[in-house]
């Protein structure tokens, strides 16, 4: 067997060329313009069609919803309609038709509609406001007050502030846990159309649940008439009821139309769920009945600013592009990361120490980590 001859290397020597990692090639700056300002958006959504279609991140209920409407519209044409044409008028499948294509266009307008999200204030703004409520407070110390008072209608309304968004809420905007966006008017968040309810979907929610309540009583009294017919053909109304199968609508009709009621209630009222629920301007706080200060005090007036206003812009530009500036430190931020797990495999492996790694992985840890809405 040969001599094998084995040369032992000196860690020493290994550490001393040290090399300097090579930083990956910096994107042009044309393929940075094109940088999405959805594709850093700090919310809790998700986002379709290049930025065009904005959801809720846990909306897996929406496809339940729309599955319930299309089954049970698809029983009703192949159990009731044929019968109920021969026996009544052509029109019932006309009418049905109509109805449904309303309910799921008015459901997916409300799902896929910036609910009116406010943009977070950027880092010279949040300074700003933290300067703000420093400069207002004595010399001594005490925490920075939550609210701030604004007049309406002749009304005192308090403002809070936001810690997640850095900035004072607007009048009737809130905090949506389970998006992590302040929603201006917000309603409510209603997993069954995978979305906030706020100021730029209400309407469209408003519609497809009243539509929805038609489509229901509607697709009820055919089958109830259906049932009346068989019954009276002599063959009883056990066998009526095993040709419509849709007789379940008679328990789903009733909560659609109490809620399609509770919300006509609000638009009258010029209402959102979240001031009735916390009794806002009702006294179901404890306080005094301090009166809604957004009311017309007339019905007609209140469903017209509701319902019948000018549709407002998004807030959060989803669709611009992301400055060079900004997008170059999301790039440091990207490249972060990798760099730290790198440092921390060299000094596993009992490779150079801090001191000898190159200053840009020294420095690493302290690269910015901003985006276009960040704080």
């Amino acid at each position: 067997m040969n001599n094998c001859e084995y040369q032992q290397i000196d860690p020493q020597a290994l550490s001393t060329p040290t090399p300097t990692p090579t930083l990956p090639p910096r994107p042009a700056v044309e393929e940075e313009r094109t940088r999405r300002k959805w594709e850093v958006f700090p919310g809790k959504n998700r986002f379709y069609c290049d930025g065009r279609f904005i959801v809720a991140q846990q909306s897996g209920v929406l496809p339940l919803t729309l599955g319930l409407i299309l089954v049970t519209t698809v029983l009703f044409f192949v159990f009731d309609c044929p019968f109920l044409v021969k026996h009544l008028t052509v029109f019932i499948p006309a009418i049905g038709g109509v109805l449904f294509v309303f309910v799921v266009t008015s459901l997916l307008q409300t799902s896929f509609t910036d609910p009116g999200i406010l943009p977070r204030a950027t880092p010279d703004e949040a300074a700003y406001i933290e300067k703000q409520i420093d400069d207002s407070g004595s010399s001594t110390y005490r925490p920075p007050p939550r609210t701030k008072e604004v007049m309406i209608n002749q009304q005192v309304v308090k403002l809070k502030y936001c810690f997640t968004c850095k900035m004072f809420r607007p009048p009737r905007t809130s905090h949506c846990s389970l998006c992590d966006n302040c929603v201006e008017r917000f309603d409510h968040h209603c997993p069954w159309v995978g979305n906030c309810v706020g100021k730029r979907n209400y309407r469209f929610f408003y519609t497809f649940i009243v539509s929805l309540s038609f489509l229901t009583a509607f697709i009820f009294g055919c089958v109830a008439t259906h049932l009346a017919l068989r019954a009276q053909g002599g063959r009883g109304l056990i066998f009526a009821l095993q040709e419509s199968p849709l007789v379940i609508c008679f328990f789903s009709v009733w909560s659609i139309l109490g809620l399609s009621g509770f919300h006509t209630y609000l638009v009258a009222s010029n209402l959102t769920t979240n001031e009735d629920i916390k009794g806002s301007w009702s006294g179901k706080s404890g306080a005094e009945d301090p009166g809604n200060p957004y009311s017309y005090n007339n019905i007609i007036t209140n469903c017209c600013s509701v319902l019948c206003g000018p549709m407002p812009p998004s807030l959060i530009d989803r669709r611009g592009f992301v400055p060079v500036e900004e997008s170059l430190q999301t790039v440091s931020t990207e490249m972060e990361l990798p760099m730290l797990a790198a440092k921390k495999e060299i000094n596993v492996v009992g490779g150079p120490t801090p001191s000898q790694l190159p200053p840009l992985l020294c420095l690493a840890g302290s690269l910015p980590s901003t985006s276009w809405l960040e704080v």
